[in-house]
């Protein structure tokens, strides 16, 4: 055992020497092959050591390892290849040398066995015979090994038709699996990760018998440039992969959020205009971009060398200069491209054709060489501006414009676009890079045109087909972002340059001011319908006056719905939805009104009440009792309330009976949420327990509003959905959070507040500094007040409770969380009725800050 705490030892001082020569940006294959080298010493020494060297055995490396890919905490894959029986001493020493392997800390992954059984095994199952592909002596009987690797090397183990077939279908089950532009991505399993390079080599080997990527060239099956790209894409990934297992210290292959951060550093990166994990996060997603484009083209190639009795494609002329071929499109000749409209031309014919998805391998590598040729980017051409504007207004112009971007040349023809490639933002609200964002985007507005999304767009599928050109909405949604990344006001800066492209394009200056419009605007709608009360007249007539008219606010609903959708597969849920849809119909009322007449408060106050009486008689209340409790209600109750949260309220109110709390919980979704509706007797501290309490069930809130009746009762209403965004629904959950919400306002103000969850994984790396301001509302006696912070567990909770430490009175909040950052909005007022003056404002602000810079105990 000592002497495995030497190899141990020594195993821990080789990382320390590697760490220190990554440091250095020594080169990332020399390091993989010293430690694959240094293990090969270690495994030969013992080997000896343990006298195997006379039994009838093959110690073989397989796998990476097999390789001499070797990163500091990756699996040694070994097989024991047995010729003949070993004798007893053979078989207690093999047992050792295993298990002294394991004591000295080597992760090593093993099997024992006959050349027959390692032949049948590798036979039925793809992965093994892969890993003996990559087979490697290190010691022991070299007739064995040369007997296996004459057998795998036979055209019946695994002929290369059936291998290219399973190594496909493997790559595709996996890419199913997760997406290249992942918040936290593989580096080896994502679609254009390591898995994907390696597939290209698998296949190579099998068919060729190559023993590398650069024996593709010879081969003629990739150009020079094409390797030295594809080499530099894996160096890279390897760097990657190399610092996390030495910051991690086990075999990890996630780019976690809170590793990034570490990796970034230790891979030499620094924070300037870009965060450093962005920067290094920018080129992980550019090269699993290019990685994809190679491994598509080569295993294109692949497939119709090994695939002899593949069925011939239909081919359909299209002009003098292309053709389809099945479902893809291809070149008649090689130099097609030396015309740059050529390009655009390409993908004006997949906006046509709809039976075309993908370009044929042959050219797309005419256009990638192409692509890469251009001297000034391609909107410079006035023929491929041409071009470019018939894709736009063609049905099917966005299928068109995503092939484009799958392929670099909306990169090509629009220099903004190339800067937010791969452009990430290090927080958990946007989950995908700033081009991947836009480009679902699109496909969602292309969604909306589809009959089956009817369901779950039912204003958008409406809206999209009025709009008078939605042209004009896909130019906005390629602008909306395109400034993100270079400092300022991304919107201003986006706006700018939508406003200069539709000037070069040709577009009338009505619709050039419309699209660059959209493009400053593009979040207006989304923070009114999240952050303001929209049941406000006031909050919708000032947004009626933004948008302006009709057709501006279809196109805003538009790009807003199809933008939030888009930013992370968890952001968009029914409560968002309607509240959007709220805000749509709420302001178009007003502006089919007209500004001029606005609602009358009075009005709308009388035709609830009646509404409400009506309905309260018919479930059996009296005038009488109905008068005496709604002589206790403000006349802003019913303005702020609408019929059936009126008629639900006083219903429960009336039949209530009990001393403690009323809580009643709408199983009926609330614009899409679950609506919590608490009454009782007013009392410090009451909206920083309930927070507590939803917290503590994992319940997020959305929206509160809070008032009290005139003699001190609470009448208070949440919207809470599960953190799924889906509204609670199951009855033991319901009955459970209204039994501890009862009991929690049972206590008396000291008592201590509920405990708070954890901070999850993914929030701890972020610091989101806390900022207080207070915002112009639309009433003299209140004060709204802006928070940004952390979204940790107990942010409401404190908040409530400083509010009530600084003797303020909560009116109504909108709570809307930003990945980990919590945007909210409270509407305040003094424990006198009036807003808060500057003294106030100050006190209160320090005050939240002081609190919420205190770790929760």
């Amino acid at each position: 055992m000592n002497q495995a705490l030497t190899t141990k030892q020594q195993l821990q001082a080789l990382n320390q020497v590697l760490e220190q020569d990554f440091a250095r940006g020594e080169d990332i294959g020399k390091l993989l092959r010293k430690r694959s080298e240094f293990v090969d010493d270690i495994l030969v020494n013992l080997w000896r050591q343990f006298e195997l060297d006379s039994q009838p055995l093959s110690l073989i490396a397989v796998g990476g390892y097999g390789r001499s890919e070797l990163h500091p905490c990756s699996d040694i894959d070994l097989l024991f290849l047995v010729k003949s029986a070993l004798s007893p001493d053979g078989e207690l020493a093999l047992s050792a040398f295993i298990t002294y392997l394991w004591d000295a800390g080597l992760e090593i992954g093993h099997s024992v066995r006959t050349l027959v059984q390692t032949l049948a095994l590798g036979s039925q199952d793809v992965t093994i015979a892969t890993n003996l592909i990559e087979a490697r002596l290190l010691i022991g009987c070299e007739q064995g090994f040369a007997e296996l690797h004459h057998s795998i090397r036979q055209a019946d183990f695994w002929p290369t038709n059936r291998f290219f077939l399973a190594k496909k279908e493997e790559q595709d089950l996996r890419h199913h699996k997760a997406s290249a532009f992942d918040l936290e991505p593989n580096i080896k399993a994502c679609p254009g990760g390591l898995r994907d390079i390696q597939t290209i080599a698998w296949v190579a080997m099998r068919y060729f018998d190559a023993a590398n990527l650069e024996e593709l060239v010879g081969h003629g099956f990739l150009h020079q440039d094409e390797l030295a790209e594809l080499l530099e894409c894996r160096a890279f990934l390897w760097q990657l992969r190399f610092a996390l297992h030495l910051i991690v210290g086990r075999d990890e292959n996630r780019l976690l959020f809170d590793l990034q951060p570490q990796v970034a550093h230790l891979m030499g990166y620094e924070d300037a205009t870009q965060l450093a994990v962005e920067q290094m996060m920018k080129r992980y997603y550019r090269s699993v971009r290019r990685v994809i484009e190679l491994n598509d083209m080569l295993l294109q190639l692949f497939k119709r060398a090994t695939q002899h009795d593949l069925p011939q494609l239909e081919v359909q002329a299209i002009d003098s200069q292309f053709q389809r071929r099945g479902r893809f499109i291809e070149a008649l000749a090689s130099d097609v491209f030396t015309q740059p409209d050529a390009i655009l031309r390409l993908f004006l014919h997949c906006a046509r054709n709809s039976n075309i998805n993908a370009i044929y391998a042959s050219t797309l590598r005419s256009l990638r060489l192409a692509r890469r040729s251009q001297m000034v980017p391609l909107m410079e051409h006035g023929a491929c501006r041409q071009v470019f504007m018939e894709i736009l207004r063609h049905p099917r112009g966005i299928p068109a414009l995503s092939m484009m971007h799958k392929y670099g040349v909306l990169s090509a023809y629009l220099p903004q676009w190339r800067a937010i490639e791969g452009q990430m933002q290090f927080d958990l609200f946007h989950a995908y890079t700033v081009d991947e964002h836009t480009h679902r985007l699109l496909r969602n507005i292309e969604r909306f045109s589809h009959p089956d999304q009817k369901d779950e767009f039912p204003l958008g599928s409406v809206l999209i087909n009025q709009l008078p050109k939605k042209g004009l909405l896909v130019l906005a949604a390629l602008f909306h972002d395109i400034a993100k990344g270079r400092g300022g006001d991304h919107s201003t800066l986006g706006a700018a340059d939508a406003t200069i492209f539709c000037k070069l394009h040709g577009l009338s200056d009505h619709d050039g001011r419309l699209v660059s419009w959209l493009v400053q605007q593009h979040l207006l709608m989304s923070v009114t319908a999240q952050r303001r009360d929209i049941s406000d007249p006031d909050v919708v007539a000032e947004f009626a006056n933004q948008v302006r008219d009709a057709v501006h606010l279809s196109y805003l609903y538009c790009l807003t719905v199809a933008d939030m959708c888009a930013t992370n597969d968890h952001i968009w849920n029914n409560w968002k939805g309607a509240l959007l849809r709220e805000l749509y119909f709420a302001t178009q009322r007003t502006l089919a009104r007209g500004q001029e007449k606005p609602v009358d408060i009075r009005a709308r106050v009388r035709e609830h009440q009646g509404k409400a009486r009506k309905e309260l008689i018919r479930r059996g209340f009296k005038d009488k009792e109905i008068d005496l409790l709604w002589a206790r209600l403000k006349a802003d109750y019913f303005l702020r309330h609408s019929l059936s949260q009126i008629v639900w309220h006083c219903e429960g109110i009336l039949k209530h009976r009990s001393d403690d709390a009323l809580v009643l919980i709408n199983k009926q979704s609330s614009r899409g949420g679950t609506e919590l509706f608490i009454y009782c007797p007013d009392k410090p501290k009451l909206f920083a327990t309930v927070m507590a309490v939803l917290d503590n069930k994992n319940i997020s809130v959305h929206d509160a509003l809070v008032m009290s009746s005139k003699d001190k009762y609470a009448l208070d209403t949440f919207v809470i959905l599960e953190q799924n965004g889906a509204p609670l629904q199951q009855l033991a959950r319901i009955q459970g959070l209204r039994k501890t919400l009862v009991k929690a306002l049972a206590k008396d103000a000291s008592a201590k507040l509920p405990s708070f969850r954890k901070l999850p994984r993914k929030m701890k790396p972020f610091k989101v500094a806390t900022s207080v301001s207070f915002l112009k509302g639309n009433r003299h006696d209140t004060s709204m007040l802006e928070l940004f912070a952390l979204d940790s567990p107990e942010l409401l909770a404190k908040v409530g409770e400083t509010f009530y430490r600084c003797n303020i009175n909560l009116l109504a909040a909108k709570i809307t969380t930003i990945g980990e950052r919590a945007e909210d909005v409270f509407i305040l007022q003094t424990s006198s009725g009036t807003a808060l003056d500057e003294t106030q404002q100050t006190m209160l602000g320090d005050a939240l800050k002081a609190v919420l810079a205190q770790p929760t105990p």
